[in-house]
């Protein structure tokens, strides 16, 4: 079961930091006895249409296969997806409410393609304007909840772009709120698997619109293009996509035994096709791979020596709860390293990094994780300082 190997106890003088090595298979983790079970070969991904692809583990980040996941595609409806995070933000944020009406303009009544027929000077509660847009994918409602938040489109389409660079989508640039095309307007799978993943995390509360199949307004009903839907009950999410130069695109996240995956396929044949790559790429990753919990965000994986401080000892962990996806069977052959600042002296703010967790699987290196100071620890008085000073001389 656990084998936990002790700490090195050697340390080296210098300016550099020094690392105590903690090696751990990950049982330690408080996730309770494992019944070992046979390693299952993992296969190539499937072959799919799609120009350029990825699928990635919500909860650890990871990515378990892609195809071009860096190549700039035009990313036609699938551009919704911000729009729906900057107005989830605004919700949150209680700057906007889900019964405010907002009023639609000729712009937005005018708009060509996917519409929800909302009526040119009409109050919409943004309830409505929100499954028009994520349901019905009308460029109608997108574009009035975009002039209502921005007061402009062009206002609202800054604030996709900043919020995309916040998140770390460097490869995307917008230039609408609706994914009409344009040639300075791009995003990649790489990208748009990030936002899918953002939109999961930090708007639970509003993500149910993305499973929703039907929706009528103005007496016409129309259907949600994710066919995923109604074939996988695992598939809750997200957003179709289509024209005819970006082709057919669907960004879907599926959860089967607590674990969710997100795929991205952009570009491919048919709107079958990205049904059916996509639905590939699920089953690949929940057929050969599996997710662990290792730690909470902010439980003590590691207790250190504080030097002239008020206290001596110092809880380290991680912001974040520590995920790891691998291949089946693999578990065992997880291995954990910490390194830790060789002397942490007072005063210690709290949230400071002082060591890093890396976590590998068969010598290769597959997460970091920084362990910051879970206290704040003032400098100790003159006699524990000196008696410190004294101890740290001979050591």
């Amino acid at each position: 079961m656990t084998d936990i190997a002790t700490d090195r106890k050697r340390a080296t003088h210098g300016s550099k930091m020094r690392k105590r090595f903690l090696m751990l298979i990950l049982l330690i983790c408080g996730l309770g006895q494992v019944h070992a079970t046979a390693p299952l070969p993992t296969p190539d991904p499937p072959r799919v249409s799609a120009r350029s692809w990825i699928i990635r583990d919500f909860h650890s980040g990871q990515v378990l296969a892609s195809r071009k996941p860096h190549q700039r595609m035009e990313p036609a409806s699938i551009t919704k997806l911000m729009t729906a995070y900057i107005v989830f933000r605004e919700l949150k944020a209680g700057r906007l409410k889900l019964n405010d009406k907002v009023h639609v303009s000729k712009k937005a009544w005018r708009m060509p393609g996917s519409r929800t027929f909302i009526e040119v000077g009409k109050k919409i509660p943004v309830d409505t304007l929100l499954r028009g847009m994520i349901v019905q994918s009308g460029n109608d409602a997108t574009v009035a909840l975009a002039e209502h938040i921005g007061g402009s489109e062009e206002t609202f389409v800054s604030l996709m772009n900043k919020e995309a660079r916040r998140l770390g989508m460097r490869e995307t640039h917008f230039v609408n709120s609706t994914g009409m095309p344009h040639k300075r307007h791009y995003s990649t799978a790489w990208d748009i698997s990030l936002l899918a993943r953002a939109i999961i995390r930090d708007f639970p509360e509003y993500y149910h619109y993305y499973s929703q199949k039907k929706f009528t307004w103005n007496g016409i009903q129309q259907y949600n293009r994710n066919r995923l839907l109604w074939r996988d009950k695992s598939v809750d999410g997200l957003k179709t996509g289509h024209t005819e130069s970006a082709g057919y695109c669907l960004v879907a996240s599926a959860k089967r035994d607590g674990m969710r995956l997100i795929s991205v396929v952009l570009g491919d044949r048919s709107e079958e096709k990205r049904a059916v790559s996509s639905l590939a790429l699920l089953n690949y990753g929940f057929r050969f791979f599996e997710t662990r919990k290792l730690f909470d965000s902010g439980q003590r994986i590691r207790q250190v020596r504080v030097w002239k401080g008020e206290r001596r000892h110092l809880d380290l962990a991680t912001a974040q709860p520590v995920y790891v996806t691998i291949p089946r069977g693999a578990y065992r052959r997880l291995r954990a390293t910490i390194g830790i600042n060789p002397r942490i002296m007072a005063p210690v703010r709290k949230g400071v990094r002082y060591g890093v967790l890396d976590i590998s699987l068969d010598g290769k290196l597959i997460r970091e994780y920084p362990l910051l100071a879970q206290q704040e620890i003032a400098r100790g008085g003159l006699w524990r300082r000196l008696i410190d000073s004294i101890a740290l001389w001979f050591d």
